[in-house]
């Protein structure tokens, strides 16, 4: 029985714990830690590598498969050079990642469990990074990260919660240690990753992020007596389920519950929440800028150069990726505190108001980086506004990233509170196509005009959110 099943999880679970939680959550943060480490060290490369090495005229011919792919995506946005090219490959990719979690989840509820797809997106990530070092793999590379993501991420996320019982207290607070892990291994991958690709070689960089996979997938076996049980795979409504009691009382459960009609109410907050996913996808088309073009500004137009005691050092282009996750380490307890001073005095802003706030955040950011562009038609800016603008990027993120996702739980109706969020979270893969297709524009403009589009299309986000607020009153 599955009842039976989670109960012995939870009482293994209860019986090894550590610091107040299960010994399990130790384990899952730390595998989640090295496939984020594995993760954005490779995503860190990413685009200089296209840009520097393999996408040239010199290199391009011998990567499989690269021809038909760019005369696919110049059908649809015409002829492309290198860097429109890298963007496009980019923002598929960054999009991709985002969609195969989906088929994840549902080949690990169906088919092979929890267990085996971690097992499984893990191995398959890491023959991915050591395939990034050979050039004519490039793309199927690209292809076995895409695959073994949407097998692992869903997957691991999930089992943090199959550590507790339904009612513990404890899991919220667990959610958010592993969101730790999370922006650790973020904060570490290009420092190390990009440090080894820019300077001792592309297949060093590519083969760290490879060993930091094998590394989590090795946590994570050292692990599986501390992890609950895969629940078998539900079948509502076959021969077998109908012979037993339960099973027709599933069934008829089951068909009660699709039956019931939704209220008027709740047909306005999911209609709302839908329109929402048009801003939604345009601040994370904006936000993904910081992977894709930043890292060109940083390397092209940026002054790197760090004075420190008499001592001039030259920052890596990909060092500065890692502000975006040290900043949110360092800014969410003082976000919260906020938050807390202003709810005691009743001033605290509405959800949606923290939304569209998130998008002035984000406007404000490439608003800084317009102005360094303009400061910058002579020689280089200095490294000063990129850091500015992660800075308020970050604050913009907070604003309305969290918020987002405790929006969703807060107003779906319960029935189909799991469908929404998936629709919620689909808007990061919609937003990793548009910000490919955004990207493509940064060598065919002035650099100036380029991040005031993109503030531009920022602001629209934020007064699309505004303008649902007299839909969504008191939220």
């Amino acid at each position: 029985m599955v009842d039976n099943g989670q109960s012995i999880s939870h009482r293994t679970a209860r019986s090894a714990e550590l610091f107040g939680h299960p010994r399990g959550l130790t384990f899952l943060f730390a595998t989640e830690m090295w496939e984020r480490f594995s993760y954005y060290g490779m995503r860190s490369l990413l685009v200089l590598y296209m840009i520097k090495f393999v996408l040239l005229p010199e290199h391009a011919g011998a990567v499989h498969g690269l021809a038909s792919l760019k005369g696919a995506l110049e059908m649809v946005f015409g002829p492309l050079d290198v860097q429109p090219l890298s963007s496009q490959i980019w923002g598929l990719y960054t999009g991709l990642v985002y969609f195969t979690p989906i088929f994840g989840g549902l080949l690990a509820d169906r088919v092979f469990g929890q267990r085996r797809m971690v097992v499984i997106g893990a191995v398959l990530m890491a023959i991915g990074h050591f395939m990034m070092a050979a050039e004519p793999l490039f793309l199927a590379a690209l292809l076995f990260l895409i695959v073994g993501s949407g097998c692992f991420k869903p997957n691991i996320s999930t089992q943090v919660g199959g550590l507790y019982a339904p009612a513990d207290p404890r899991r919220d607070r667990a959610y958010s240690i592993f969101y730790v892990g999370i922006n650790l291994g973020a904060f570490l991958a290009p420092l190390v990753c990009g440090t080894l690709g820019e300077q001792v070689g592309w297949a060093y960089g590519f083969g760290a992020a490879g060993v930091g996979m094998c590394i989590g997938l090795a946590i994570y076996l050292a692990a599986l007596r501390l992890l609950p049980q895969n629940a078998p795979p539900m079948r509502i409504g076959t021969a077998r389920d109908l012979s037993a009691p339960e099973g027709a009382d599933r069934l008829r459960a089951a068909r009660s519950e699709h039956k019931v009609s939704l209220r008027r109410d709740e047909w306005r907050t999911i209609a709302a929440l839908l329109v929402l996913f048009v801003p939604n996808t345009l601040f994370w088309g904006c936000y993904e800028q910081m992977g894709n073009t930043i890292v060109l500004w940083a390397d092209t137009a940026t002054d790197r150069t760090l004075s420190l005691f008499g001592l001039h050092v030259e920052i890596p282009t990909t060092s500065f990726l890692a502000f975006n996750p040290f900043m949110i380490f360092a800014f969410t307890p003082f976000v919260i505190a906020l938050w807390s001073w202003q709810a005691a005095r009743g001033t605290e802003p509405a959800t949606v108001t923290k939304m569209a706030l998130g998008c002035c955040g984000l406007t404000l950011a490439y608003l800084i980086l317009a102005t360094a562009a303009w400061h910058a038609d002579v020689g280089k800016a200095s490294w000063l506004w990129l850091f500015a603008y992660f800075g308020v990027l970050t604050v913009g993120e907070l604003y309305l990233s969290p918020v987002g996702l405790s929006f969703v739980t807060k107003l779906a109706p319960a029935r189909l509170r799991s469908m929404l969020m998936g629709v919620w979270l689909a808007t990061s893969f919609t937003g990793g196509f548009l910000a490919g297709y955004l990207g493509s524009f940064w060598s065919r403009m002035p650099h100036a005009a380029f991040f005031l589009m993109i503030a531009a299309i920022g602001a629209a986000a934020g007064f699309m959110i505004l303008a649902c607020r007299g839909i969504l009153k008191g939220v």
